[in-house]
C-alpha cells in the first residue's frame, strides 16, 4: 500500500507540461490532490485560466494566488514582455527567462497555505535532468529550502519532486504511464508566449518540450 494515500498533497501547479504531469502523479499517490497557481505577472493571463480549465478536468480543488510583486523585484523576460527571450543559457550568466527568487517564494507560499490546511505534502514538477540553467530547479535547493520551510514553521513538510531527475523525453515517458499523455500534450500550455499544446515552437519551453516529445514518440514506435 502506498504509505501517502491517507494523506493529501498541494501540488504547485501552472498548467504546463512538468506540473500537470505532476498532478496526475500526485492523484495517483495521495489521498486528495490541491492545485495553486500563481500569478505573478507572467507574459500571459492564459497560463492562469489554462491551469482552471486543467484542475476542473482533474477534478481537484484549485485556487490562485496572487504574487504579482514578483515581478517588481528583478528584470526577467517572462515579466517584462520589453525584453526578448534568450533562446539558451548565455555563457557567463542565467538565461533572462530566469525569475530570480520565484521557486523560493512559491514554495514559501505553498508551504504558507499548506501549514493552515494541515498538509504537509508539496509536490512541484522542478528538474535538475532539464532546468534550463535555473539554480532553483536543482535538488539541492530543494533539499534546503524543504529544511528551511520546516524550520521556520516547526512542521514536518515533505516537498516531491517526481521530475527531478527525467529528462524531456522521461516526463512525456511518464504523462503516458499515468494514462494522461494526449492531455499533456493538447491540453497544457508550456509555452512562454502563451500557445497551448505545441506552442510557437520557438521560445525555449516549446524548444525543450517539442524535442523531447520527438524523442519519446520515436523510441516508442520503434519497441
Amino acid at each position: 500500500m502506498n504509505e501517502y494515500k491517507a494523506q493529501d498533497a498541494l501540488v504547485l501547479f501552472s498548467g504546463g507540461q512538468d506540473s500537470t504531469t505532476c498532478l496526475y502523479w500526485a492523484k495517483q499517490n495521495f489521498r486528495q490532490t490541491h492545485a495553486l497557481c500563481f500569478s505573478y505577472g507572467q507574459r500571459h493571463t492564459q497560463e492562469v485560466e489554462n491551469a482552471r480549465r486543467l484542475a476542473a478536468l482533474a477534478e481537484v480543488p484549485f485556487r490562485v494566488l496572487d504574487t504579482v510583486i514578483i515581478s517588481q523585484l528583478a528584470p526577467n523576460s517572462l515579466t517584462d514582455r520589453s525584453m526578448q527571450m534568450d533562446r539558451e543559457k548565455p555563457a557567463d550568466s542565467y538565461p533572462n527567462t530566469f525569475v530570480p527568487g520565484r521557486n523560493l517564494l512559491f514554495l514559501t507560499f505553498a508551504a504558507t497555505l499548506a501549514y493552515a490546511q494541515d498538509i504537509r505534502h508539496l509536490v512541484t514538477g522542478v528538474s535538475e535532468a532539464d532546468y534550463s540553467g535555473y539554480p532553483d530547479c536543482r535538488d539541492t535547493f530543494i533539499r534546503s529550502a524543504n529544511a528551511t520551510l520546516n524550520l521556520s514553521m516547526d512542521k514536518q513538510f515533505v516537498i516531491h519532486t517526481p521530475l527531478m531527475w527525467r529528462n524531456k523525453k522521461q516526463v512525456w515517458q511518464l504523462a503516458d504511464e499515468l494514462g494522461v499523455f494526449d492531455i499533456v500534450r493538447n491540453e497544457t500550455l508550456t509555452c512562454y508566449n502563451g500557445i497551448p499544446a505545441d506552442g510557437c515552437g520557438e521560445c525555449p519551453a516549446c524548444l525543450l518540450r517539442n524535442k523531447g516529445l520527438e524523442e519519446y514518440l520515436a523510441e516508442r514506435k520503434s519497441q
